[in-house]
Parts: structure tokens; C-alpha cells; sequence
């Protein structure tokens, strides 16, 4: 009798302790993915949230600038939680893969994007496009008179105290990146001491110049083309601001990508895979292309009405690999003094 009890109660235990196992399995394997995010939770959520409802996946994102997620994964190293980084631009991507925390990406996913949007080495892809821009003033400004052909243009004295910029903005940063990357060094901090000089508004961002340009409180801007598309969409043709595209073909003309790579340290891989799919897809180029007025980067999917075809556009021809010395633009930039 007291053997069968023994027995009794040492199969309860071997029962309790496997379904203890199979719980705590259950729990720290579930079907999630966490994405550390340079793009803004506005912009970018309801496709997550798509993506979710497609799959079952729950995903975790954290959000912030590139620059400033760029330096967290690095300092977290193999012990960040982040599956996947999605930047705003390739800059943050670059000084990812340089710290060596990227891995290569399947070649079928690559071959989806035209080259020039994607990494060399094939370690992160572009996702959707933008274009940096000249955003004017409609009342103020004749684009064909009276706007300049090249950044450069910018500094002379007739343009003093009708400018504005937004230093801290990740995307400018990378304009400013391409700069040292075209112009050099001393060119670029010649640039800006020019546009400082002459008295430029400062902004935190690109919504606020754009409503700036249109509420004539500056008569230019430097900012990103989708920024413009959502105003007018929002208040109408009448909008009192347009964007230029800069016709000489240099840095200020710059093409970006927000683009994603998987981080070597992720235990959601399988996960993150199906979620850069998912972006690559129709559906998700759709998105971008009619939501958030972006280009799209998947061969067929259809551009905003209001947009230039991204092909006629004359871009500056820069690998954008080249834009990962987000630190030293950050240098360069409070030296000058654009940056406290």
C-alpha cells in the first residue's frame, strides 16, 4: 500500500513538473516579435498592426529617433531584445552593420528592391522612399525665379531670416551626412555656418516647417516630400506650400530609404523574416504609397497622384551605405552650433 502511494505520488510530481515545463516553454516562446523603430508611431503602426491581425504575431515596438535607437541597440550588444531595427533612414542602419549586429537577409526578399535601395552586402533592405525637398512659401516664392538650383544657393544673404531647418531630425542628418559624404568636411561646415548665418528658424521637426513655409512665416524649408501630401490632404488645395525638387542632382537632391535588418542577436528570426516580407508585399508598398505618401520600392505598385515618379527624379548618385557616420554629422553639428 505504501509503495502504490509512493508511486502514486511520484507520478503526480513526474506530471506536475512536465506541464510546469511545457508551460514555462509555452511562455517564453510565444509567437511575438520586438521591433526597435526609427520611423514614427503615427506613420508606421497601422501597418503593424496589420501585419498582427494577418498572422497572429504580436509584436513589441519601441520607438524613437534612428540616431538615438541606433545607439541603444549597439550599447545593448547581445543582450538587446530587439529582433529587427527599422530606421528612418539608412544612416542608423549603416552604424548598426558596422558594429557588426546585422545578418545577411534571404536574396530573395533583396532581389524585391532596386539595388541602389538596399544594402551592398545585403544585410538590410530599403522599404519605402523619400525625397528630401525644398518646401516654399506659394505666396512669397516663384520656384522657376526665385529658388536656387543647389543647397549651396542657400547661403547667400538674400535668403537671411527666411529659412528654417530642424537640426535634430534624423533625416536631415542623413542630408547633412551626404553633404560630408559629396562635399567633404569643409564644404559642408562652410554650408551650415552659411544657412546659421543667416539667421535660420530652428523647428523640431519637419510637420512644424512645413506649416511654417505656408503660414509665410518662413519662405523655405528643408525638409521630406510625404510631410507636404498629408497637409494638403488634410486642409486642401489651397494649402499655401509646395515642395521643390532641387534640379542640380546633388546632396540636397537626396533619395532616402527607411529600411529594415534583422539584428544577429534576434530569437524571433523566423518572425522578423515575416514581417520584412509583409512590408515587401504589395499590400504593405500600398500602404506607404497612398497613406503615408511615400515611394514605394516593390517593382509595380502604384505612386501617390501627386508625386514625381521617383526615376524622374534627378538624385544625387550616392551609395547610401555611405551615410552610417551618423556620429560625426552629430560632431559636425554642434561644433557649428546647430546642436547643443
Amino acid at each position: 500500500m505504501i509503495q502504490k502511494n509512493i508511486l502514486i505520488v511520484t507520478l503526480i510530481t513526474f506530471f506536475t513538473v512536465l506541464i510546469s515545463a511545457c508551460t514555462q516553454q509555452t511562455e517564453t516562446t510565444p509567437e511575438k516579435l520586438v521591433v526597435y523603430s526609427g520611423r514614427k508611431e503615427s506613420l508606421v503602426q497601422p501597418i503593424i498592426d496589420q501585419f498582427s491581425a494577418v498572422t497572429g504575431i504580436e509584436v513589441m515596438v519601441k520607438y524613437g529617433q534612428t540616431a538615438e535607437i541606433a545607439s541603444m541597440i549597439m550599447e545593448e550588444g547581445e543582450n538587446s531584445p530587439a529582433d529587427l531595427f527599422w530606421a528612418q533612414d539608412p544612416g542608423g542602419l549603416g552604424a548598426v552593420k558596422a558594429a557588426d549586429m546585422l545578418s545577411q537577409l534571404p536574396e530573395e526578399s533583396l532581389q524585391k528592391v532596386p539595388t541602389r535601395f538596399r544594402d551592398s552586402k545585403g544585410q538590410w533592405v530599403g522599404i519605402s522612399g523619400r525625397a528630401r525637398v525644398i518646401v516654399y512659401n506659394t505666396d512669397n516664392i516663384d520656384p522657376e525665379r526665385d529658388l536656387p538650383s543647389d543647397l549651396w544657393g542657400f547661403t547667400d544673404p538674400e535668403w537671411k531670416g527666411r529659412l528654417g531647418w530642424a537640426p535634430t531630425n534624423g533625416s536631415f542628418q542623413a542630408m547633412v551626412t551626404a553633404l560630408r559624404s559629396t562635399w567633404g568636411e569643409e564644404k559642408t561646415k562652410e554650408w551650415l555656418e552659411g544657412i546659421i548665418a543667416n539667421d535660420v528658424g530652428v523647428y523640431p521637426k519637419n510637420t512644424p516647417q512645413v506649416a511654417a513655409a505656408a503660414a509665410g512665416e518662413i519662405d523655405v524649408g528643408f525638409v521630406n516630400h510625404y510631410y507636404l501630401h498629408k497637409f494638403i490632404a488634410a486642409e486642401g488645395e489651397n494649402f499655401a506650400a509646395r515642395n521643390f525638387f532641387l534640379p542640380d542632382g546633388g546632396p540636397g537632391s537626396l533619395v532616402m530609404v527607411a529600411g529594415v535588418g534583422t539584428l544577429n542577436s534576434a530569437e524571433n528570426v523566423e518572425n522578423a523574416q515575416k514581417f520584412i516580407d509583409f512590408l515587401l508585399s504589395p499590400v504593405a508598398q500600398q500602404y506607404f504609397a497612398g497613406q503615408t505618401y511615400e515611394y514605394p520600392l516593390v517593382e509595380g505598385v502604384k505612386i501617390h497622384r501627386e508625386l514625381k515618379p521617383i526615376e524622374e527624379l534627378n538624385a544625387v548618385d550616392i551609395d547610401l551605405t555611405d551615410l552610417s557616420d551618423l556620429q560625426g554629422t552629430v560632431k559636425l553639428l554642434t561644433e557649428v552650433g546647430a546642436l547643443e
